[in-house]
């Protein structure tokens, strides 16, 4: 008989333990004691990177003066030698390009042979720039009905991470969608499997990334996704703000735990009267509790790089900004003065 999953068998079996189990496991008593107090001490450590298109010698100088440690390149489409010297320029600023954003691909049509191709590129220039991760987003679906954000519940089979049901009743109105989103599924499997031994030879990690696209919208259906793979050169590349419409930021970091390879910020302020649930907010001004997000991270055992992907600061308020969600104080804390 095959066994289906749904949102709430998950939290049902998970919820109770999650936070036992990292008290237990990861955290002494001392620190989660320090965690009622502003200014947390915590084990992991983050740092932080700015997004940056081409490397320009004069904007890597202007964000190391303000205490950024790395950046997340766009410019994917270039020769190794042309990645190296980029790699030069920032190292000499003590920065380090730590990840390549190869973005959206469309492995699910008929580009999906050439789709492969640029990504496998993508991880050649991602080596020869010194960076350990390209983001990915493997495709997209639309057109057709889907729940609302905040109605979603999805039953899939564990093993093949086919979808049954998407929402609580009647799903004939989302038959389009279910179709469309088992055959997302499993093209995402079929190629970027193919780029698997790429990213293996060149030592660069395919962080998959969810961005509105339609596909595995619930925190343990995109884990399931994710670790379906089987593969330590397939990981999340999570963004922090992109889907609290869909469910609270603490519950997607707990269900990709292990996964995680990167992460993204940016705020969002839910407003489910509107089409697009909300709206992207300057970071702070949204639906977001960072200082409880800052302590899931800790629950999780993240370590590494938070690039910025929002705006309505200037990049020394966003310095300040990532200080205060990395201490785990008031995020706008000295930032609007």
């Amino acid at each position: 008989m095959t066994r289906h999953i749904s949102r709430r068998d998950f939290i049902r079996t998970t919820a109770l333990t999650a936070g036992l189990a990292a008290a237990s496991s990861y955290l002494t008593p001392g620190q989660n004691a320090a965690f009622a107090a502003e200014g947390a001490s915590y084990k992991t450590e983050l740092h932080k990177a700015w997004g940056v298109g081409a490397i320009d010698a004069k904007q890597i100088e202007h964000l190391a003066s303000i205490g950024v440690e790395g950046v997340e390149t766009s410019a994917w489409d270039v020769d190794p030698a042309q990645a190296r010297e980029g790699r030069a320029i920032c190292e000499a600023n003590g920065i380090k390009i730590h990840s390549v954003m190869r973005a959206w691909t469309n492995v699910n049509t008929d580009s999906a042979a050439a789709d492969v191709q640029t990504v496998n590129r993508a991880l050649r220039a991602a080596a020869a720039y010194g960076a350990s991760t390209i983001l990915l987003v493997p495709c997209r679906v639309g057109g057709f009905a889907t729940p609302a954000p905040w109605d979603f519940d999805i039953e899939f089979d564990p093993d093949t991470c086919l979808v049954t049901k998407v929402a609580a009743g009647d799903n004939a109105q989302y038959a389009d969608y279910i179709k469309a989103q088992n055959e997302a599924t499993l093209a995402s499997f079929k190629y970027v499997k193919e780029s698997i031994p790429v990213a293996a030879y060149e030592g660069v990690t395919i962080g998959l990334e969810n961005v509105w696209n339609g596909l595995w919208c619930t925190p343990e259906f995109y884990a399931a996704f994710v670790k379906a793979f089987d593969s330590v050169w397939v990981k999340t590349y999570f963004d922090l703000g992109n889907h609290v419409k869909y469910f609270a930021t603490e519950d997607w970091l707990r269900a990709l735990k292990g996964t995680i390879c990167k992460l993204h910020i940016k705020d969002f302020k839910v407003d489910k009267s509107k089409p697009s649930g909300g709206d992207f907010v300057p970071i702070g001004k949204g639906s977001i509790d960072w200082k409880s997000v800052r302590d899931v991270i800790e629950e999780v055992a993240y370590d590494g790089f938070v690039t910025l992907e929002s705006g309505g600061y200037s990049d020394e308020q966003h310095a300040k900004i990532f200080d205060n969600f990395f201490a785990g104080v008031d995020i706008l804390d000295g930032v609007e003065e």
